[in-house]
């Protein structure tokens, strides 16, 4: 006996080729980047990273910074450059499912030359796992330089509440005010 599923059972992953639409965030003062894997459903339709409202990103680096959260494109954008951070993703296209790491395939990588040319980038790190590996598996390589993993300050990442976030991230300060000492 053949049982038939019915179509209100049947999903197909619906897997969407999709270019970065982000331009990076950066000037000839960064001093550090920060990379995460490829921008959310609600950062593509922002058109700015990290724009889902759970995600507790803009919480947790104004904390570090010990400034007023960011609300506007303009307030993000003017805050990344006043405290010299570079924001932008490795990934520059793939395929995926809404905003699904997990369902990231047929990677092609952003050249973070771009960035790393007119700043004088003292650090790179990436937001969470999935960042991380991509960096490792295709950029690190390219570029010749190692990047931080910091947990991931995606909503999905529940295991880390915001306190954890906050003390983990304060890592970045060490590269934002590295002095040349020659």
């Amino acid at each position: 006996m053949v049982k038939l599923i019915p179509d209100y059972l049947y999903s197909e992953r619906q897997l969407i080729m999709i270019k970065h639409p982000i331009s990076p965030v950066y000037d000839e003062n960064s001093k550090i980047l920060i990379l995460g894997s490829f921008p959310s459903v609600k950062s593509r339709e922002q058109g700015f990273f990290y724009g889902h409202p759970q995600n507790r990103f803009w919480k947790v680096t104004a904390a570090v910074f010990d400034e007023k959260v960011p609300s506007t494109i303009e307030e993000k954008r003017s805050f990344l450059l006043r405290n010299h951070i570079a924001v932008w993703d490795v990934i520059g296209s793939c395929d995926i499912e809404g905003s699904s790491d997990s369902s990231i395939k047929n990677v092609t990588v952003n050249d973070l030359n771009c960035i790393l040319k007119k700043a004088d980038i003292k650090g790179i790190y990436v937001n969470g796992k999935t960042a991380y590996r991509y960096y490792q598996k295709y950029t690190e390589k390219l570029i010749g330089r190692e990047a931080v993993v910091l947990p991931s300050t995606s909503p999905a990442n529940a295991a880390w509440n915001e306190e954890r976030l906050k003390e983990a991230w304060k890592c970045i300060l060490e590269q934002v005010f590295w002095r040349n000492s020659d």
